[in-house]
């Protein structure tokens, strides 16, 4: 069984950013930053980590909002992502990376994978760092951003770096079939390679699949 543990990194004198990892029992794939959705690291994205350290990844998810210990509410959440800024994400990324490289991950094997808000901010990464690969899933902000810190997507999705992956639920987010075709568009002008996949809400499973087989393709 893969067990989880949370531990604490250093940005500068001053700041320092919680990180929940998980290491798995064999061999190191590679290493995989999860950016949470906006309650944090929540009982169903530790379940994404220890899935992910079962099939070999080193993982690091930076806690998102200062001074996060446990699950925010709803409130609580939309006033903590409202603070966000792209320094600050960018930041905590950053810490994460830093925790897989110095525990086994080589540098040009590391990835991002985000949830919901950390799905949008996956794709502000990997508009900004030199990453394996990024995935988004069920991530909003694509026509109006998240908060004042942060881009709406379509504004940066022709910036990104490395080659992403985008997965949306048909229904049930609040994301749009014209906002998921204008993120597609705007991702294809990039120089890198993308994809845009909408999957049924019962199929959770085929966008688990393809997340991995994502990973697979590009962190060789």
């Amino acid at each position: 069984m893969v067990l989880t543990r949370t531990e604490e990194i250093k940005i500068d004198d001053t700041r320092a950013v919680r990180l929940t990892c998980a290491q798995p029992d064999g061999v190191v794939r590679g290493g995989l930053v999860v950016l949470p959705e906006s309650r944090g690291v929540t009982e169903a994205v530790r379940g994404v980590v220890a899935g992910l350290a079962a099939e070999g990844w080193l993982v690091a998810v930076p806690h998102l909002h200062e001074g996060e210990h446990f699950e925010l509410d709803h409130d609580s959440a939309n006033d903590a992502v409202s603070a966000l800024s792209a320094g600050a994400v960018l930041a905590a990324h950053d810490a994460a990376v830093s925790w897989l490289t110095g525990h086994g991950a080589d540098t040009d094997r590391v990835g991002v994978i985000g949830f919901e808000l950390g799905g949008a901010i996956a794709l502000v990464v990997a508009t900004q760092r030199d990453l394996a690969a990024a995935v988004t899933v069920a991530g909003g902000g694509i026509l109006s951003p998240l908060s004042d810190g942060l881009p709406p997507l379509v504004e940066v999705a022709g910036d990104l770096r490395c080659p992403w992956l985008g997965l949306y639920r048909e229904e049930g987010d609040d994301i749009t079939v014209e906002q998921v075709d204008k993120l597609r568009d705007a991702a294809a002008a990039a120089t890198v390679a993308t994809d845009v996949v909408r999957f049924a809400f019962d199929s959770t499973y085929e966008a688990w699949q393809r997340a991995l087989n994502w990973f697979d393709a590009h962190l060789r």
